[in-house]
């Protein structure tokens, strides 16, 4: 028998309720729905006050260190994050500064991002994808952009977004040692419509 695959899911948001965790939970479930998995949720708005005050590894609690070890221990790495500043959240980039630099080497990450509105949604190339190329991880050619138009309050409320989830789920299986449980319709994603002027909201 296989065994489950030890997703990690990293939310980068601050706040809770966030759509950013919102967003994490729902890829970790649509990957978790088409193989056996056990999944690991991190929020930076659980584990913030405990890390922002180390600045060597050491000096972690041993929560924050065991959390450490799942991050470096994972089959696939979910990660994202709300746009704040045109960047990551910087308790996003403190933890991934404690991990190990070669710990990620190959390992499968699928990158996710929120944002006020489409004209935000490259920072998944611009920000997301060099930080994991810095680790030599294997960053999937699909990550997953939403905006706040894309949610029903802190829940994935965009049929065109699940669309999108479901096919980066898709495309991640075979990544990690997993066939396509089933075809993803790839003619039914569409872009979703641009909203511009949105401004940035905290909820994220």
């Amino acid at each position: 028998m296989t065994a489950p695959l030890r997703i990690v899911a990293v939310s980068g948001s601050l706040h809770e309720p966030s759509k950013t965790t919102a967003l994490v939970r729902a890829i970790a479930d649509a990957v978790a729905g088409r193989a056996p998995a056990s999944v690991t949720l991190i929020e930076l708005t659980d584990i913030g006050p405990e890390l922002a005050g180390a600045l060597r590894r050491d000096q972690l609690p041993p929560r924050v260190e065991a959390l450490l070890q799942e991050i470096e221990g994972a089959d696939l790495l979910i990660v994202g994050s709300p746009v704040y500043r045109a960047s990551f959240t910087g308790l996003f980039k403190h933890l991934f500064d404690f991990v190990g630099q070669y710990a990620l080497v190959g390992r499968p990450v699928l990158l996710a991002a929120t944002g006020g509105g489409e004209r935000h949604a490259l920072i998944i190339e611009h920000q997301l994808r060099p930080l994991f190329a810095f680790f030599q991880a294997l960053t999937l050619p699909l990550g997953v952009y939403a905006s706040d138009t894309d949610f029903d309050g802190y829940t994935v409320g965009s049929e065109v977004l699940q669309s999108r989830i479901d096919l980066a789920a898709e495309r991640a299986l075979p990544l990690v040692g997993y066939a396509n449980s089933r075809k993803a319709d790839a003619a039914a994603i569409v872009p979703a419509s641009a909203a511009p002027g949105q401004p940035d909201l905290v909820t994220r």
